[in-house]
């Protein structure tokens, strides 16, 4: 069986989807002839924008982890380390000012990323595990990009190693990229860090086409190796739950929503949904910023609006599989078509209906599109949201009765075995 090193920042007891891809791809790579070995950070070092206890249980018996201290860059930037990791700062501190001033400190001191406290740490350890174990690939995922730093270092060392480099997001062209003030000079010396790792890696793995797109514009050289290796959902985790109806019908919202996202033609199409009198309620579970929630509470009627803290993975997919419709929201940013989050396919393997606002010509609306009970909005298209909102209210758009094998987390490890 063929051995490859898994290096990654995000590691239970972190949450969040880039936890569950390499968590999953490791419980399945070994039915592909790969020995999958994990290097991660130890908690107690880490900063991780989520916590999630509960996929401590999804860690295959037997698989060799390896972690390992590091420098917590976060202490110097805020004393409120969540609100500088939370993506898309949904999670704001107390002052606003000084806020700004760490995300400037943090945007032209610590490039790429604060989380670069951990490599010189994680390379020593890499370079013993390599020596002491027949590692064919090495393998890099970001956010945090610092982290493709690590498998730079290391494919100068070991030439004749593999090395893939896993980019589940833009680097520079983040949506959120500018909400550290970035210089010129830090920007020309980030851009400067992202090209030596997408032209020095053998290969390059994303989560969607265009960001692939994104990647091979930028790099015309780089095209011929970069594969797609798409999120998806874990069979097992949806087993033994069933589609249920709630007695109001519930539009519902997992994940984080910052103040990038678009929310003006959800509130109008409901607010003329309500007028009719027509029955539903609005679901957040996860972060949400203080403008949004002055917004929401502010725009709709009272009682219509719900705000559930962060819960647990499995609690989540409850979430979803107790909705009448799942709302995916993507941030507004010239970059946005290429965000495909993970939880899209949770959402799909629910079976429910989806409304995806965003761009119409992006990643996440071509899978919604094709599902047969989803509809796609563009940012400023209440008309179609309060269309297929009313539609669904009315049971004119029906629970799909199947889980696409294609978006299988399964799936996603077969594919990368042929890479490794």
């Amino acid at each position: 069986m063929d051995k490859a090193l898994i290096i990654t920042y995000y590691w239970p007891p972190g949450g969040g989807a880039g936890v569950q891809r390499w968590l999953k791809m490791a419980r399945y790579l070994p039915e592909f002839g790969i020995e999958p070995y994990i290097l991660t950070v130890d908690p107690v070092c880490a900063t991780y924008p989520v916590t999630d206890i509960s996929l401590e249980e999804d860690i295959p018996d037997g698989l060799k982890i390896y972690k390992t201290k590091a420098l917590d860059f976060f202490r110097i930037l805020s004393r409120d380390k969540s609100a500088l990791s939370s993506a898309g700062f949904a999670k704001e501190g107390k002052n606003p000012f000084k806020e700004k001033v760490a995300r400037f400190i943090r945007g032209n001191f610590f490039i790429p990323d604060p989380r670069r406290g951990w490599n010189r740490y994680a390379f020593r350890k890499a370079v013993e595990i390599i020596e002491n174990n027949t590692i064919k690939a090495v393998i890099t995922t970001s956010p945090p990009h610092s982290t493709q730093l690590i498998g730079l270092r290391l494919k100068k060392r070991f030439p004749e190693i593999k090395w893939i480099a896993d980019l589940r997001d833009p680097w520079t062209d983040i949506y959120y990229y500018r909400e550290f003030y970035p210089s010129f000079p830090a920007r020309m010396k980030d851009k400067g860090l992202e090209k030596k790792v997408i032209t020095g890696a053998d290969h390059i793995v994303t989560v969607g086409p265009s960001l692939s797109e994104l990647y091979s514009a930028k790099h015309p050289s780089v095209s011929e190796k970069i594969t797609v290796i798409r999120n998806g959902y874990d069979y097992n985790d949806f087993k033994e739950l069933y589609p249920q109806k709630p007695e109001v019908f519930t539009i519902s919202y997992t994940g984080t929503l910052s103040d990038s996202y678009n929310l003006s033609s959800l509130v109008a199409a409901l607010r003329e949904i309500e007028r009719t009198g027509k029955q539903f309620r609005l679901r957040f579970t996860g972060f949400v910023s203080r403008q949004q929630k002055e917004l929401l509470t502010t725009s709709l009627p009272a009682g219509i609006v719900e705000f559930h803290n962060y819960c647990s993975h499995p609690e989540a997919i409850k979430e979803m599989v107790a909705a009448s419709v799942l709302l995916l929201l993507i941030p507004e940013h010239t970059s946005s078509k290429v965000i495909l989050t993970g939880k899209l396919y949770e959402y799909i393997a629910t079976g429910k209906p989806i409304i995806c606002i965003g761009p119409v010509d992006g990643d996440a609306a071509s899978v919604v599109s094709g599902l047969g009970n989803g509809a796609v909005a563009g940012y400023d298209d209440d008309a179609t949201i309060r269309k297929f909102l009313e539609e669904a209210i009315d049971g004119k758009v029906p629970d799909r009765k199947y889980l696409p094998g294609s978006f299988s987390r399964k799936e996603g490890a077969a594919k990368l075995s042929t890479l490794i």
